[in-house]
């Protein structure tokens, strides 16, 4: 097989594990508040990410990294696993995955508007055009086509959604400025991020050891592999095999349609036609930026 074909399997073995995080965070919930979802999946992926540098006999890594990189892994493990998954955990909870899993997907939107003030980019008319059109698939899938109805949705919950967006379009920039190891740092940054989330979970819930608690165990620990841990290891490999990263990169744009079916078909939801309406406008507003930062 060539380096694209491989590229392109591990591609999209990442979009099918991102097919299916949706379903599994409200598999979770039922049984789990987002705090104890979080800090189960948060150990399991770093036991993922620690045994992947043993397997690639990178663990000494760990202790020769500079002062500098720490604190920034610090920072980054505050943001990235605690902040952005409390918000989003706490976004799946409020709403119907069909409303989070879509309005989450606009981090990408997000991303441009604060490299305007951050980076000190400048937003072309393009992609403008891009914020706009996403957030129109929002506004749609929000209030069900009927703006009338927004005050009579779950208005907390879709701006959650929202915020994690921005948390998570943070930690990307703050990202760029890490001269780790993409695998090493996002080690380093759950290493980091375990004790926000175990004070926190101490602190404002209970440690997941009841009877109905443990019920919520395996999707927890599906979350913390694959979401948090081989996806990621995925996406790298396909990207560093590719010999076009826009032909990989459209892939994801799969993601959240697979992502509707298995909503529908495991959770019982009935996808509604404003979702499909909202979340066509998503993509193609992510599409639109893409090539307006293109050009």
């Amino acid at each position: 097989m060539t380096d694209q074909g491989r590229a392109y399997m591990y591609g999209a073995a990442t979009v099918g594990i991102w097919s299916t995080v949706a379903t599994a965070f409200k598999l979770a919930l039922r049984h789990l508040d987002p705090l104890q979802l979080l800090l189960v999946a948060t150990i399991v992926s770093l036991l993922v990410l620690l045994t992947v540098l043993a397997w690639q006999g990178r663990l000494r890594e760990l202790g020769s990294v500079c002062r500098a990189d720490l604190a920034r892994s610090a920072l980054l493990g505050a943001l990235n696993p605690f902040l952005y998954y409390v918000v989003l955990f706490e976004a799946y909870r409020l709403l119907p995955a069909q409303v989070a899993q879509p309005v989450n997907y606009t981090w990408a939107i997000t991303l441009t508007l604060l490299s305007v003030p951050l980076l000190g980019h400048r937003v072309t008319r393009g992609e403008l055009l891009a914020v706009l059109v996403s957030y129109a698939g929002v506004v749609c899938i929000a209030t069900r086509g009927d703006l009338a109805t927004l005050a009579e949705g779950n208005l907390h919950g879709v701006a959650l959604a929202l915020a994690s967006t921005v948390i998570w379009a943070l930690y990307w920039i703050a990202n760029t400025r890490s001269a780790l190891e993409p695998v090493l740092g996002l080690t380093l940054g759950f290493a980091f991020g375990l004790p926000w989330v175990l004070g926190a979970t101490l602190a404002f819930s209970s440690l997941p050891l009841s009877g109905e608690a443990l019920r919520g165990l395996p999707a927890a620990a599906y979350v913390g592999a694959f979401e948090m841990g081989v996806s990621f290891i995925f996406w790298l490999k396909a990207m560093k095999l590719t010999s076009s990263a826009a032909r990989i990169g459209n892939l994801i744009f799969f993601s959240p349609f697979l992502s509707l079916v298995l909503i529908s078909l495991v959770l019982g939801e009935r996808i509604l036609p404003t979702t499909l309406l909202g979340l066509a406008c998503i993509v193609l507003g992510n599409l639109l930026q893409q090539r307006a930062s293109r050009r």
